[in-house]
This record gives structure tokens, C-alpha cells and sequence, in this order.
């Protein structure tokens, strides 16, 4: 990968108290949660992978239901929705989805631990923990910011690339953190891309089932 990220540093944004996160938060359209080393869940999706209307309507014809009901009929319209692979999809060419996958990992252990992730066709999925001192949004800003860039050179085109925002959330418990984990890497398979969680290419259970096995020394 080029030095891009390096010679173009983002100074991560700090609480209001240092050494305290952020806790919930807007960026406009969704409301977010910053809780510092917590593991979370990050969904960055393509620009025209999910219509902001499409949740206007859904957000309106479930408004008569609680807030929690409420919000989980709307991940799960969403996920489906997401999960036909609509709008440009841009990463179903190889280059476009290997260049997300780098982007990805390019900061692994450094800026935060990737536990999961799985780069689907027009969204991609991660489990990640923040490290000392970076907070999630800085985090995202910097891959979403790079990403992007990189791609458009090598789809020869101009314009937004990822949707503004990115739907997160923190993990709870360790059955929590196993769920998702799940979830992330049987997308393809949900979605009916492959067959096996390691048959995705662009997967940390692909990256998982290749590594060597541990040495008995």
C-alpha cells in the first residue's frame, strides 16, 4: 500500500475530558456510540447501495412500533436490502474489493484491533476494538477518506464513494461479540455469494482458514 495514510495524518478527536471517550454522539442522520476500547460494529456501506428515502419510509411505517422493536425491524430491512447487492456495487470487481480489504487492514493493531470483517459487494461489515486514544469516528473518517480516494483512481471516476454515514454498534457481552463474529463472516453465505464463510475472498474467515496452523513448540 502507498504512504497516502501516513503523509496525510488524522489527529484523532479527543473527548471533552482527556482520556474519557465520547459516549453517544451525532453525525447527522444516525446517532452513534464512542465508548473508547469497547469492541463495536462498523457497517460503511456504498454511496447508492441504500437509499436515504427507502429509511425515510421504513423509519415512517414503523413508528407506530416501540423503539427497540422498532429499530431491530430496521437493521433487519436494512441487512436484506443490502444484501441484494443493488446500486453500483463496486466492489464485486476484484481490484475495487481487494483495495477495500487493504484499506481495511491497514491499520490493524496500530489504530485499532480487527476482530471480523467480510467486504461484500456494496457494504462492508468489521468488529473492531478502538485503541488508546483513537476514537471510532476518527477511525472511519481515515479508511472511508482513503479507501475512497483509491478507488475512484481505479475506477477512473470523481465523486462520493461511501455513504456519509456509518451504522455502529458496541458489542455487550462475549456472546454478543461470538454473535457477530457469525454474523459478519456468513454474510456471503446469507447472501448467496459462496457456500462456505472461508470460500469469501474478502473475509477474515478466509484470511483465518489460510493461515498456517499453530507450531506445538
Amino acid at each position: 500500500m502507498s504512504d497516502g495514510w501516513k503523509t496525510r495524518p488524522v489527529v484523532p478527536k479527543r473527548a471533552e475530558r482527556e482520556g474519557e471517550p465520547a459516549g453517544w454522539y451525532s453525525r447527522g442522520y444516525m446517532p452513534h456510540f464512542d465508548g473508547g476500547e469497547i469492541a463495536q460494529t462498523v457497517h460503511p456501506r456504498l454511496f447508492d447501495a441504500l437509499p436515504s428515502a427507502l429509511i425515510d419510509r421504513w423509519r415512517q411505517e414503523l413508528s407506530h412500533q416501540p423503539e427497540k422493536e422498532a429499530a431491530s425491524e430496521l437493521r433487519k430491512r436494512a441487512e436484506a436490502y443490502l444484501d441484494k447487492g443493488l446500486g453500483s456495487a463496486w466492489m464485486k470487481r476484484p481490484e475495487i474489493a481487494d483495495k477495500v480489504q487493504e484499506s481495511l487492514l491497514h491499520f490493524e493493531g496500530e489504530r485499532y484491533h480487527l476482530h471480523a470483517w467480510v467486504v461484500m459487494p456494496n457494504h462492508v461489515h468489521a468488529l473492531l476494538t478502538p485503541a488508546a486514544g483513537w476514537e471510532l469516528g476518527a477511525i472511519m473518517h481515515s479508511f472511508k477518506s482513503y479507501s475512497a480516494n483509491e478507488c475512484n483512481k481505479l475506477l477512473g471516476r470523481r465523486g462520493p464513494f461511501w455513504q456519509k454515514e456509518v451504522w455502529d454498534r458496541y458489542v455487550r457481552d462475549e456472546r454478543h461479540f461470538a454473535n457477530a463474529i457469525a454474523y459478519i463472516e456468513n454474510n456471503p453465505v446469507k447472501a448467496g455469494l459462496c457456500e462456505k464463510p472461508e470460500d469469501w475472498e474478502w473475509s477474515s474467515a478466509r484470511r483465518r482458514s489460510a493461515a498456517p496452523p499453530p507450531s506445538d513448540d
